[in-house]
């Protein structure tokens, strides 16, 4: 994943997209659908991480729950495996919101609403959001394999 850094953005989907490709279950409708929630959510950063939250779609691609079981519960074991996901990467970056990343990859937090802000903020970042997308991809493959 970190080699398609220059060719993708949008961490999400880029988890998604690599779910897909490599073991199925994820459809091209979600990945679309998760697209939004790049950037911490509108790119407004004060969110979860896109790379988390990919990696959680994925584990509810799986594990969560249909629609047609909406009033049938709520499906602990996607929540278990939602909440193992969240703590490990929270050990791993030290939070889980983009805002956190950025200041653990950058030392600042970046408007990405302001052309010069979002340019600078990709400078900074380095690759360091595309390893964190292959980490969790990684994660998050080995659960589903």
């Amino acid at each position: 994943m970190a080699s398609s850094k220059a060719k993708y953005l949008g961490a999400d989907q880029c988890v998604l997209a690599s779910v897909q490709e490599t073991i199925g279950i994820v459809s091209d409708e979600t990945i679309k659908a998760v697209h939004g929630l790049s950037g911490g959510g509108g790119l407004m950063a004060t969110g979860t991480c896109g790379a988390l939250t990919g990696g959680l779609m994925a584990l509810s691609a799986k594990y969560g729950r249909d629609r047609d079981q909406l009033d049938k519960g709520r499906r602990i074991n996607n929540f278990r495996k939602g909440k193992a996901l969240v703590e490990r990467f929270r050990e791993t970056f030290g939070g889980i919101t983009c805002e956190d990343l950025q200041q653990q990859f950058t030392g600042r937090t970046w408007d990405m609403w302001q052309p010069d802000e979002y340019k600078g903020f990709s400078e900074a970042r380095g690759s360091k959001c595309a390893e964190a997308t292959a980490l969790v991809t990684k994660w998050v493959v080995e659960e589903l394999g």
